[in-house]
């Protein structure tokens, strides 16, 4: 599939948003994430708006609280697009709401979501995944306080959301996120309390 410059666009507009921030806990740039997310939905069948939808996945949650961010998503990359954002943004409310209730909401809302909404979330669900095993593997326990829902809330909402992404029948990326989320699983029973 190729790309045009419309996803050139879209790509600058999401490192100009996210430019001043990082990965929970490291130094690592945030558009690393969004092109991971990016890249697995033109991996995994992807077309180009959804492909885009996955650089402004969270636009909206991180850095849309004034309204115009969705505007600007809206005015230059269409309706489409912006459908897609908000399927995959948990809340844009001001103060966010708790954050298990939050989480539940959203599985809750996966069940409706529509096919490109499950293919960018499943995506940024399965980078987040595999980011946590990698550290898992160098922080072992301490990995954990990066996290509002720490180890016990971390691992139900991955389950939760693998299962979610099983039942939505969107094949072999789902089926990736329950790998890792197994192999997640595995590596928080190796890592004692510190």
């Amino acid at each position: 599939m190729p790309l045009s410059p419309i996803y050139d666009e879209a790509l600058g507009f999401a490192a100009a948003l996210h430019r001043s921030q990082t990965r929970k806990g490291t130094p690592v740039p945030y558009i690393s994430h969004l092109l991971s997310v990016s890249a697995l939905v033109i991996e995994y069948g992807g077309d180009e708006t959804a492909a885009i939808a996955a650089l402004l996945h969270d636009a909206l949650e991180d850095q849309g609280r004034d309204g115009q961010t969705e505007r600007e998503i809206r005015a230059r990359f269409g309706e489409e697009v912006l459908a897609i954002v908000k399927g995959c943004t948990d809340t844009e409310a001001t103060p966010k709401p708790p954050w298990r209730a939050r989480k539940e909401a959203y599985v809750a809302h996966l069940a409706h979501a529509s096919p490109r909404v499950h293919l960018v979330s499943c995506a940024d669900k399965l980078h987040n995944a595999r980011s946590i095993v990698s550290d898992l593997r160098v922080l072992g326990h301490a990995l954990w306080s990066r996290f509002t829902g720490e180890k016990d809330g971390t691992l139900w909402y991955y389950d939760a959301l693998a299962r979610a992404f099983a039942n939505a029948s969107i094949g072999p990326l789902a089926a990736e996120l329950e790998r890792t989320v197994a192999e997640m699983h595995a590596l928080a029973a190796l890592t004692p309390r510190a």
